[in-house]
């Protein structure tokens, strides 16, 4: 690999941003995306190769290139050391998101409650927030029902790239939820990012169900939904 090219990686990688190192074989000749130029049918391929998180060999006319995803870890941030979060973080282990949770309620956040595979924070959320730095590869979740902790921590994640921010409550909440972080000064467009009532509709009771509709959701908004699997 070229010293300019690893630095770029390098910096991309520091940089927490998603790419695609491209070689072609069998010369070795080697592209990052985005940045460098390549015809439009590689880039769609490389796109796609980030997106599925999958290395794979395409052929475009008569090279065949190698196509390596370089994406940083997939995180889930739980605001609220609650029961649904007992139950969504040893879901979510096992789907590869490094799971961190935020509650100030030191007697909430404990590893025993919460399990020895995550990070908890006892920060303030929007400090925790601001500290964590939420990119294209976070999902965020509200879980407090407290707009005390809950609200702060939206105010950070709708204004990152988070590619899934979720609220626990119900839709007469979350309408006074909209009106405080409209007040707050949150665009509209901001502020229907959120997902709520949290998770998919599938009648969950439980916290175990809930835990199940969350992450089912964020799994949907990750992958692109049924209808760009259906144009795949």
């Amino acid at each position: 690999m070229k010293a300019d090219l690893l630095e770029r990686l390098m910096a991309a990688r520091a940089a927490k941003t998603p790419l695609a190192l491209l070689t072609r074989l069998p010369d070795g000749a080697q592209a990052l995306l985005p940045g460098d130029d390549v015809p439009a049918a590689l880039a769609a391929e490389a796109e796609a190769a980030i997106r599925a998180d999958a290395a794979r060999n395409v052929t475009i006319g008569n090279e065949t290139w190698f196509i390596a995803p370089e994406n940083p870890p997939l995180r889930l941030i739980i605001v609220g050391a609650v029961h649904i979060a007992q139950a969504l973080v040893p879901m979510a282990l096992p789907l590869g998101f490094a799971v961190t949770v935020v509650d100030p309620r030191r007697a909430f956040a404990t590893g025993e409650r919460m399990g020895d595979r995550v990070t908890i924070s006892s920060d303030w959320p929007d400090e925790a927030m601001v500290a964590l730095k939420p990119d294209a590869r976070t999902a965020v979740v509200t879980l407090t029902h407290d707009p005390k902790l809950d609200d702060p921590a939206l105010e950070v994640a709708l204004r990152s790239p988070a590619f899934y921010v979720g609220s626990l409550g119900s839709r007469k909440t979350h309408a006074k939820r909209v009106a405080r972080l409209t007040e707050a000064g949150l665009s509209e467009a901001e502020i229907a990012r959120i997902a709520a009532p949290v998770g998919l509709d599938i009648g969950a009771v439980t916290a175990p169900e809930i835990a199940v509709s969350i992450l089912a959701q964020i799994v949907s908004a990750r992958r692109g939904g049924p209808k760009k699997r259906a144009e795949a």
